[in-house]
């Protein structure tokens, strides 16, 4: 949720986050080095195998425990040996690896991994039979495809230019009958190759890394168990690496010595359908994430690159199929169930359960009923967590607030194959400090440390459902709120009957703008399954048999998303990867960000005079109110945000040619003057209420420092290339319509710098403030920063190649003008202030 800052980014492939997401945006191509199998220390001094091929029961002895699943899988005294039979060969196989066990010091926390239960790679490989009575392992990449196999077609020449490397290889030990069935197989030995570290079984090399893990020990590292269950293999080892020292702060290397990190990991060996699921083209105006290729078919002058929704295979039974075409609720053929973690708390295993079975209505608008549910993890010794048929909300005993709904599809038709949604302890106290800053104001309930078990149980069945809505294939939709009109969040009657958005999947948690007198309850402030969650769930799992193909649903799908969206604004998805549409943003409400922020604002002057009371516990310091305090300090940011987004802003619209309205347009001119006014009211004029002496000298926090980072961080986004060169582009486009530079700078002028002309004291908030804006112009006639981590596709701007940097060194020259003259009618503080300003706009135009 912290990314529930909860979110899971269009989101490609497995979807990550705490409330948030992974997302590559180009299909994933790996490149995998074959890998040499490793001695095996405990191999020493047994007689061997000789070459070639021997008799079934020399290698497969009255002394092998045999288990019976998807293949067999045998256990010789220490050696294990996979029976492949001839009919999997070449058939696609998905593996997918998880840590089962981690000890406390394995852990990173800044990327939220190492835990028990966390996704370390995955691949789809095969099993190929080679020259000299060998067995590959091939790694396979469905990046780029070509289905047309006529003699002019390209499939041949596309297959000839993506060879699929070979990993590694096997001497095949004996050969095998089944004698009841006569089915042939191969036995291989794969003890050595499981002993050994490879990112097909184990961990990705990225992740690898990110948590320091260097060279395997061979000498604390062994093989558990495999298991053989109907469509997939089990594989627990244990694995112990080097794992480097930190690296210390102003240290060339690592901050200390090197220490072994040991991890319990699990492997999971899924068959990958024969029988394909039909997939689902990826569309823009419904937000899923999506499985990328390079398809070398549907574009006859060049390439096209593909996108297939990723979601569960949903059908009727047989015997359903005629109900189903009538429009009757049918059971699907698979349900999609999650087990919860036996580790959870009894407490909130109710409260999980029901934020999975919340989906069920949406399910119903795809014509399914009982589609998705919850249960608890049966009480039998040979389920486990990690069997790769169940899907399971993992309970983590971490300090981390956060949660995750990843997934794991596969790659041809984008049919999720299972998930772990990651819900880590300490998000209860990220659930606290969010409902205490924006509810306590309107619910008497919040307005403690420790909150109810009913009220936390509510907050822990809303995170449910956002997690598991990923784990279906949805993202983020940051657009649902917008659009909502503000005043509705007021209306009683309303909020509690539609909810505060349309969406779970929006980072929109609770309902910020209702004001006391409004007596809205928890119906009204909770978030909930919405109107666009239904449909989106109806877009993507609703059955279409009438169509063979997914490019036959394409013009159906259009019409549809035209029609049903074109009518019901509630239904439209906003992209969280749009860094200019002020419609598009995580926790903010409504349709105009001014008006909501200023009901927010109002909220939070109720709260910042209880803080103390609210936040007093026995026994305690003043921890609770520091931290409570800062968080209203940050929500404050966030309204700030909001608005300031609207300056220099671009709507944007997904469209299709069939339909009507503009794709790309400029925030209207009366919107971005009115976010101006706000921000000169609301942050450049001193927020003074936001000063608490009494709770600033308990909690030992500096005024000063209290929002000074709101009005600078706020200022280089106004004063920033990207903005600035938005505005010219705008004015290019629109005219005298626009909202231009110059607009800014007159505004910002009028709110930041006001005492030039009126020559009153320039407190030192003020001072501060000033300060910052000569900092932010100075950056504009630099050369260009790198682009920010984290923000892919974020446009960096060169100021010194545009207009950019002219129209900075002006507004500085006009600026200092304006400062010599109000240097002499200044006195004290103010003077001192002014006359430093005069020096650092003049080494800035000299370019010092």
């Amino acid at each position: 949720m912290k990314t529930l800052k909860l979110m899971t980014l269009v989101l490609l492939s497995t979807s990550y986050h705490a409330f948030a997401q992974k997302w590559p945006v180009k299909p994933k191509v790996p490149v995998r080095t074959a890998v040499a199998p490793g001695p095996n220390p405990n191999a020493m001094n047994r007689p061997q195998a000789g070459p070639g091929p021997r008799p079934y029961n020399e290698i497969i002895t009255a002394r092998a425990k045999t288990d019976k699943g998807l293949f067999k899988v045998h256990k010789v005294e220490d050696r294990y040996f996979f029976e492949i039979p001839d009919s999997l060969l070449g058939r696609g196989i998905l593996t997918v690896n998880r840590i089962s066990k981690a000890a406390a010091g394995n852990r990173d926390k800044s990327t939220m991994s190492g835990y028990g239960g966390d996704y370390i790679g995955d691949n789809v490989i095969s099993f190929e039979k080679g020259p000299a009575n060998k067995l590959f392992l091939k790694s396979i990449s469905y990046g780029e495809r070509s289905a047309d196999t006529t003699a002019e077609g390209l499939y041949k020449s596309v297959s000839n230019s993506n060879v699929q490397p070979l990993v590694a290889s096997f001497d095949i030990k004996a050969f095998a009958k089944d004698s009841v069935s006569g089915a042939k197989g191969s036995v291989i030995d794969v003890t050595d190759y499981m002993n050994s570290d490879n990112d097909i079984f184990f961990f990705d090399q990225n992740i690898k890394r990110g948590l320091s893990l260097t060279g395997l020990m061979p000498d604390r590292s062994y093989i558990t168990e495999i298991k053989s269950y109907p469509t997939n293999i089990e594989i627990r080892t244990v694995k112990t690496y080097m794992k480097s020292p930190p690296q210390m702060p102003g240290m060339m290397g690592g901050g200390g010595s090197a220490m072994p990190a040991t991890y319990e990991l699990n492997s999971s060996m899924i068959l990958l359908p024969a029988d394909q699921m039909k997939p689902r083209f990826f569309d823009p105006r419904v937000g899923y994430f999506a499985a990328g290729y390079v398809d070398f078919d549907a574009n006859p002058q060049g390439v096209k690159n593909q996108y297939l929704i990723t979601r569960w295979r949903l059908e009727p039974k047989a015997e359903d199929v005629e109900k189903y075409k009538r429009g009757e609720l049918v059971e699907p053929k698979k349900q999609i169930i999650f087990y919860i973690d036996p580790a959870t708390p009894k407490k909130w295993v109710p409260y999980l359960i029901q934020g999975v079975n919340d989906w069920q209505v949406a399910f119903e608008k795809a014509g399914f009923k009982n589609a998705i549910v919850a249960k608890e993890a049966p009480n039998d010794p040979s389920w486990s967590i990690d069997d790769a048929r169940h899907n399971v909300i993992v309970y983590k005993p971490s300090d981390i607030p956060n949660a995750s709904g990843p997934h794991i599809h596969d790659p041809r038709t984008g049919e999720i194959m299972e998930t772990h949604v990651n819900w880590y302890h300490n998000i209860m106290e990220l659930l606290r400090n969010w409902y205490f800053i924006q509810a306590s104001a309107i619910d008497p309930a919040a307005r403690k440390m420790t909150f109810d078990d009913k009220l936390m149980g509510e907050l822990i069945r809303f995170v449910s459902s956002h997690e598991v809505g990923h784990t279906l294939g949805l993202r983020h939709n940051f657009g649902s709120s917008a659009t909502v009109p503000v005043e509705k969040l007021r209306d009683k009657a309303w909020v509690e009957k539609n909810g505060h958005t349309p969406s779970i999947m929006d980072y929109a948690r609770f309902n910020y703008v209702a004001q006391p007198e409004d007596g809205i309850t928890e119906k009204g402030i909770f978030p909930r399954i919405g109107d666009y969650d239904m449909w989106a769930i109806e877009w993507g799992y609703r059955w279409l048999p009438e169509f063979k193909t997914p490019q036959q649903e394409q013009t159906y799908s259009n019409k549809l998303i035209i029609n049903r969206v074109g009518a019901n604004k509630r239904l439209t998805f906003g992209t969280e990867s749009d860094y200019n549409d002020p419609r598009n943003q995580n926790e903010d409400l409504g349709d105009n960000a001014m008006l909501a922020s200023a009901y927010g604002i109002k909220n939070l002057k109720r709260i910042l005079p209880n803080i103390i009371r609210w936040t007093k516990e026995p026994n305690d310091d003043y921890g609770n109110a520091k931290t409570m305090y800062s968080e209203l300090v940050g929500q404050y940011g966030r309204y700030m945000g909001h608005v300031a987004k609207n300056v220099g802003g671009i709507y944007s619209n997904s469209l299709t040619v069939e339909q009507a309205g503009i794709s790309y347009q400029a925030v209207p001119y009366a919107k971005q003057k009115e976010a101006m006014t706000f921000l000169n009211t609301q942050l450049f004029a001193t927020p003074s209420w936001l000063i608490n002496k009494e709770l600033l000298q308990q909690i030992g926090m500096n005024p000063t420092d209290v929002f000074q980072n709101v009005q600078a961080g706020i200022l280089n986004k106004l004063l920033n290339p990207n903005t600035i060169s938005k505005l010219i582009n705008a004015e290019v486009m629109n005219g005298a319509k626009a909202y231009t530079p110059m607009n800014l700078f007159a505004d910002l002028k009028s709110g930041v710098w006001s005492e030039l002309s009126t020559h009153k004291n320039i407190d030192v908030y003020r001072r501060n403030l000033q300060k910052a804006y000569i900092a932010s112009l100075s950056r504009m006639i630099a050369a260009p920063a790198a682009a920010p981590q984290g923000m892919p596709g974020m446009r960096m701007v060169d100021p010194t190649g545009s207009d950019v940097s002219s129209i900075a060194r002006a507004q500085l020259v006009d600026l200092v003008k304006d400062i010599r003259m109000a240097i002499p009618a200044a006195t004290g503080m103010s003077k001192y202030h002014l006359q430093d300003l005069q020096v650092r706009i003049n080494d800035v135009l000299k370019g010092k």
